[in-house]
């Protein structure tokens, strides 16, 4: 005999627990798929932000700026 009603493959006992892992597979996949490129800068906002920041020169910037035009 099963464990639950009796029947079926036991979903009453494992039924919620097994949702619940499956439920929290699908969100870890979301927010993990989410975050792993959507969200990652670009190589110009990356040499803005050098720029920005006094990491490099003008003259640097206005050449890697070339450099990513081409």
């Amino acid at each position: 005999m099963m464990l639950g009603d009796g029947g079926g493959w036991g979903m009453p006992v494992f039924g919620g627990p097994l949702a619940l892992i499956i439920l929290a597979g699908v969100v870890f996949y979301y927010f993990n798929r989410r975050t792993s490129g959507a969200d990652a800068p670009t190589p110009r906002a990356i040499l803005d932000h050098r720029y920005a920041a006094g990491e490099i020169t003008k003259e640097q910037y206005n050449q890697m700026k070339r450099d990513l035009a081409m």
